[in-house]
């Protein structure tokens, strides 16, 4: 029997005709009646005689790793000098971990965890360690930059041979012992290793800032010279030079280690910046510095300022080598963390202090600056980003940069404000 018309419909479709039937509602669902009344509707269970079931038993202690996966389990800050690592191979695995590092590690390691095997502690080494790796692609870029500078300075070493000169132009700059540059002024005063030896000999222009003459005329001179060979036998050769830092788009540079200079300069970081940075940033590293970019740049009246910016540093060295120029002074306008780089700056904060031929600046490397521009000559300075690997780690758990940013110490100055003034109000609504 045909359904009623209401109860069918024609659609059209690609030029057939397709008869679609409406099926009839559903009948309505009942709602579901709550557990309580199902178990009262339940009929009644007659147990047994015989005794109640025993309760689960305990699960089974874990095994092997399992054993060891504790959610809180904390290194120790001492290590274990009596305890005997165990061997983790002769090379390092395909994180780059050395076996040395491992052992150094296990002594950490909480007694319970000591005496696990080898490959548990292992385990949970690299759980630790794998947060301090870099990434695959930091290690791509790591060794491209080490392949680059092994084939420039194999390059400029056979640029000399080929011209029967089997030395750099100034060969006493690559003896790695920087105390031949240095004043003896300045050398006496880094052997007092005192605060107040240090500050005598430095003055300090403006907060966080010190000016000092450290480096003998003649280094200037040898130095500038070494650059400029370096980047004619660049040109002449048709090596590309990768330019020292990306804020730096005109001028001519170069960075002092594709050269040949990083463990002369190594040697001066640890011999004499570190030593004044333990004493003037404390609150940045200043004592744990382990690496450094250090390089070269000229500037001249037509490459223009160098804008306003901060380093990627924890302490900057800059010494201006020379020339003869007029202009391009530098200007600081305050200190500040990663969270407050762009703040305003406060009339106190902002001052000049001109370029001084064989004069050194150190400051933070967060301290905001930038440099004029040349109004007539050359200008040439030396510029050391010195970095703290291990202050760096601790940034990523600190949120009161407050012992160096100026706006952290007015945000901190404001609650305690704050919670000084809920306090007396606490107190005086008491009866």
């Amino acid at each position: 029997m045909p359904l009623p018309r209401r109860a069918a419909t024609v659609r059209a479709r690609r030029g057939q005709i397709h008869r679609v039937t409406a099926m009839p509602p559903p009948p309505p669902q009942q709602a579901p009646e709550p557990a309580g009344l199902q178990l009262l509707l339940q009929p009644e269970v007659v147990a047994p005689n015989h005794p109640p079931p025993a309760p689960p038993a305990a699960p089974a202690p874990p095994q092997g790793e399992a054993r060891y996966r504790r959610p809180l389990v904390r290194l120790q800050a001492v290590p274990n000098e009596d305890h005997v690592p165990d061997n983790y191979g002769d090379g390092p695995d395909e994180l780059g971990i050395t076996p040395a590092v491992y052992q150094a590690l296990e002594r950490h390691l909480p007694p319970d965890l000591a005496g696990a095997p080898a490959e548990v502690k292992r385990y949970f080494m690299r759980s630790v360690l794998r947060n301090y790796v870099p990434s695959p692609s930091q290690r791509i870029r790591t060794q491209n930059q080490r392949e680059y500078r092994e084939r420039i300075l194999s390059a400029y070493q056979i640029f000399f041979f080929l011209l029967d000169i089997f030395k750099p132009l100034h060969p006493e700059l690559y003896t790695n012992d920087p105390s031949t540059f240095i004043l003896p002024a300045f050398l006496q005063a880094i052997n007092g290793n005192t605060e107040e030896s240090i500050t005598s000999i430095m003055m300090e222009p403006a907060p966080g800032v010190f000016a000092f003459p450290m480096l003998k005329p003649s280094f200037c001179q040898m130095l500038m010279s070494e650059v400029n060979n370096f980047l004619r036998w660049a040109q002449s050769a048709n090596q590309r030079i990768m330019r020292p830092t990306s804020l730096d788009r005109h001028g001519r540079g170069a960075a002092l280690s594709d050269f040949g200079l990083q463990e002369m300069l190594d040697n001066l970081m640890n011999d004499f910046i570190s030593p004044m940075s333990t004493v003037l940033f404390p609150e940045v590293g200043g004592n744990t510095l382990d690496s450094h970019h250090t390089f070269v740049l000229e500037y001249g009246e037509a490459d223009g300022a160098r804008g306003f910016h901060v380093d990627d540093s924890e302490v900057t060295l800059n010494i201006c080598l020379g020339k003869h120029f007029t202009g391009a002074d530098m200007y600081f306008r305050g200190i500040r963390c990663g969270n407050h780089v762009n703040s305003g700056t406060h009339d106190e904060e902002y001052f000049v202090h001109p370029n001084v031929p064989g004069q050194v600046l150190l400051h933070h490397g967060s301290h905001r600056h930038g440099v004029f521009s040349v109004t007539s000559g050359r200008r040439v300075n030396m510029v050391m980003w010195c970095k703290s690997s291990v202050f760096r780690e601790m940034k990523k758990f600190m949120t009161d940069f407050s012992g160096f940013c100026r706006e952290c110490q007015f945000q901190r100055t404001a609650r305690q404000a704050r919670i000084s003034i809920s306090g007396q109000e606490s107190e005086d609504e008491t009866p």
